[in-house]
């Protein structure tokens, strides 16, 4: 399977663009997203130095036909709207590919992240195009499956660890037990036991969304 994240810049217009480029050290943080016949329905994040501005940027803009806050601090809002524009959403609907929340916008940019064949990615570059919407590609890679970057033993051994209770709280049983039971030296399960944990623990962060400061920015 294909993964790629592109960097969008959207074009001027939609809400998004405007009121992001209006206010450069907000960011906006798409968490669902449904397009619809015509307009697009989504949950958006918000965080900025002073959210009460944005917000009234946000619902003042012709595009924006509807929201609703659905909670609110001094610094950040999460708000459902539904809008007009929803390009980003149309061209994945176009070429097949659904974006991978959240989609992370601040001045005009959109940060997305999709998965699929390489032909359907490709058509979407093509929706893209046909939309406007000029693209950096950051990353293309082929992401395995997680039993596929591991070994046979590693699997049955990560498996027969969690069902003996050695991850749990307080553990059930003991590296020394474990080894025992599966037939290896201790010495041998250890490693690749420390090895099958290095895979899982890297794809987990991998799957992790991006920290923010204080100040709404990606870490």
């Amino acid at each position: 399977m294909t993964q790629a994240r592109l960097a969008v810049e959207l074009p001027d217009g939609p809400w998004a663009a405007d009121v992001s480029r209006e206010f450069p050290k907000a960011t906006f943080r798409v968490i669902a997203a449904l397009p619809g016949d015509g307009p697009g329905f989504a949950l958006v994040w918000i965080t900025a130095p002073d959210v009460g501005v944005v917000l009234d940027a946000m619902e003042s803009h012709p595009s924006v036909t509807e929201t609703s806050v659905m909670d609110r601090g001094d610094r950040e809002a999460t708000v459902q709207f539904e809008t007009s524009a929803p390009l980003l959403l149309i061209a994945a609907k176009r070429s097949g590919v659904p974006i991978e929340m959240p989609v992370e916008i601040s001045d005009g940019d959109a940060i997305i992240d999709i998965s699929g064949a390489h032909d359907r990615i490709a058509e979407l570059g093509r929706q893209f195009d046909e939309l406007g919407l000029e693209f950096r590609v950051k990353y293309v890679r082929e992401r395995l499956q997680a039993s596929q970057l591991l070994t046979e033993t590693e699997q049955d051994l990560l498996l027969r660890a969690v069902e003996e209770g050695y991850y749990d709280t307080p553990r059930t049983s003991s590296l020394t037990e474990l080894a025992d039971r599966v037939g290896l030296a201790k010495s041998t399960c250890s490693e690749a036991l420390h090895r099958a944990e290095e895979v899982a623990v890297k794809r987990f962060v991998e799957d992790l969304p991006p920290q923010v400061d204080a100040d709404g920015a990606t870490q």
